[in-house]
């Protein structure tokens, strides 16, 4: 993997608090996985962007490479791997993932 797209995997992580990288979009997801977390973090109130790796396939196989995770969706809190669908279901069943929202979010509203 090239430099250029460690450069831009890390500033897309750290453009955003949640990210979603996904197979299509919120709206009209490609997967059914990537439908379950995006719906999942729609209904946690929390704002988070996406990255519709579909329409970048450099970006896709350098993701997996760099995460050292083979699937999609993949999901970064704080641009830290949180992990796939099933982690993120098993964390939203057990109430983690809204913890770990609020605190990526009150981190960002705190001042520097």
């Amino acid at each position: 993997m090239n430099d250029a797209l460690v450069s831009q995997i890390e500033t897309l992580l750290k453009s955003q608090p949640v990210l979603l990288f996904m197979k299509g979009t919120p709206d009209f997801p490609m997967c059914g996985f990537s439908a379950k977390v995006s719906g999942i973090l729609k209904e946690s109130k929390t704002p988070f962007a996406t990255v519709n790796i579909l329409e970048e396939p450099e970006l896709r196989e350098g993701l997996k490479v760099y995460a050292n995770w083979p699937t999609f969706p993949q999901l970064y809190i704080g641009g830290e791997l949180v992990g796939g669908c099933d982690i993120t279901v098993s964390l939203h069943q057990s109430g983690e993932l809204q913890r770990l929202l609020e605190a990526s979010s009150n981190k960002i509203d705190q001042p520097a």
